[in-house]
Order: C-alpha cells, then structure tokens, then sequence
C-alpha cells in the first residue's frame, strides 16, 4: 500500500494512534487472566491441599497416588515429595507451629511429618504413626494445642502424644466429610455430614453442640479467621452459605453465582473475603457481606 506521509494530509493522526493505543491498551486489561503459574509434578489427581501457618511461600498437597508434595511459591517448584500413603491422601493439616504436618489416607492411618527436608542419609520416616478403625475422610488441627481432630465414622479428637483418640463425638450415624476448627474460639469445631448435616462440637464438654441441616449435602465449611462465630458453607446447591452459629435457624447470607456443585471454600487472612472452588470448573472470589462474586 502506497502511504504519504505528507503531515498536512493526516491532521488527527496523533489523536487517532493515541485512541488505539488507549482501546489496545484497555482491552489488554480485559483480557489479562489473574492466573500466575502451575505447580506441575503430580502424576495424579490433587485431592487435598493445607497452608504453612507460619510461611506464606510454603503449601503443601496431596495426591491421589498417596503422593505428598511440599512447594515453594516464590521458586514454583517442588521442595519435597514423600510417598505418604497406599491410595488416596484424603486430609493435610499443618502443626501450629509449622514444624510438622499430619495426613490422613485410604490405608486408615494418620501419620505425622516432620515439615523440613530430611538430613543427608536420614530416610523419609513419619514422626508417628496411628493406625485406626475406619478412613478417615479428613483432619484439622488445633490452633493452639498439641491437638487435632480426624473424621469419618465419627469425629475423633486425638491428643499428639496417645495412638487412641481422647473422646469421640457422633451425632446420628453418617460418614462425615470435613472437620475444621475455630481459629478464634480454639475449642470449637465445625463439621460436614453426608446426611445434609452440618454439626458443631465444643470440644471441652466433648459434646455436640447445634446441628443445622441443609436442602442438600455441604462438602466443606471455613470459619472467619476475625469473626468468632461466623463459618461459610459449600454447598451442593451451588450456593455457599453464611451462617452465625449463634442463630443458625437461617443463615447471615447466601453466596450465588456458581453453576455447579461448590467444592471447596478458604477464607483471606483478613475475614473479608473468601474463595470458592466448583464442579464448574471456576474460582469465584466473594465479599463475605455481598451475593455474588467479585
């Protein structure tokens, strides 16, 4: 194409070339994705996942193969892998202190890590090991105390130094899906029932404490690391629920947006917001005081 460049001839070629730079530069923003890096490495399906409670560039995950892998954020690659378990790793949870982590797996048994690589020639051993009963479907530990709760059956409390559970908490009879305790209220813990249940305990009166029950199966709930009382439920109803656990007859707010079952939920440090994972294959990122995400 024969082009003049005769300046006379093009009077608003600055303005137009600004207004494409602006329209190019506007859509780059729209179409920019928040998505940084993938962590690859599992040769199986991530099942679970738990956060360093001391180091923000650590997560840790657990594989369907039984595969525990630790990783480096800042790097985004992989520290440790360890062998943990025969079949899946059902449930992680970190120490307080961030010096171990637990996982619990198919092969019925709970075992403790130590969080920092093994010494030249030392072998990858767990620091304890507990055989149980039953599977165990998931495990949390306690914020402040050596002391953490696995569930399945039924939600067991275990003190870090005995191999049998201190109490066992039931509440009708139905596997239960997920155990988390609460952050500020360290004694209380909450948890997901297949029966549509969700079932808080206060774990020094090793009693259920309130029980709600829900249209459809909850698969996991979060508690408000600022609000004492406030927990968030995924639901199969493709809602996420917000409830007070001092009035649970209905709940605070109810989160839509989501067009499949909801998965998995995770607060901020800052009780503001929370995320949530779906079967729609979406993250939806929430205000807690809002319906839809943001």
């Amino acid at each position: 194409v024969p082009r003049n460049y005769n300046p006379a001839l093009h009077p608003f070629e600055v303005a137009r070339e600004y207004t494409r730079a602006l329209n190019a530069t506007k859509l780059e923003r729209v179409f920019a994705k928040p998505f940084l890096s993938s962590l690859d490495g599992h040769r199986d399906g991530v099942n679970c996942m738990a956060k360093h409670p001391k180091s923000l560039s650590t997560v840790l995950s657990g594989a369907c193969d039984g595969e525990v892998k630790i990783w480096n954020l800042t790097k985004r690659q992989c520290i440790r892998t360890i062998q943990a378990h025969e079949g899946f790793v059902r449930g992680m949870c970190a120490r307080f202190c961030g010096t171990s982590f637990f996982t619990v797996g198919d092969d019925k048994t709970v075992k403790q890590w130590k969080m920092e690589c093994p010494e030249y020639g030392e072998e990858e051993e767990p620091i304890h090991t507990i055989l149980g009963k039953t599977v165990y479907t998931g495990i949390d530990h306690h914020w402040k105390e050596p002391v953490f709760a696995t569930c399945g059956h039924q939600v067991d409390i275990w003190d870090e130094q005995r191999t049998s559970p201190k109490c066992s908490l039931t509440w009708g009879f139905d596997s239960i899906s997920s155990v988390k305790f609460n952050p500020i209220e360290t004694y209380l813990l909450g948890s997901c029932a297949s029966d549509r249940n969700i079932v808080l305990y206060d774990m020094r009166k090793s009693t259920p404490l309130k029980k709600v029950i829900l249209n459809m199966r909850t698969n996991t709930l979060c508690w408000n690391p600022m609000e004492a009382f406030i927990f968030t439920a995924a639901n199969e109803d493709y809602n996420l629920y917000t409830f007070d656990m001092r009035f649970l007859e209905s709940p605070v707010m109810v989160h839509m947006d989501h067009v499949s079952a909801v998965l998995d939920v995770d607060y901020s440090p800052t009780g503001k917001e929370f995320v949530s994972a779906s079967f729609d294959k979406s993250i939806r990122i929430f205000p807690v005081d809002k319906g839809h995400s943001r």
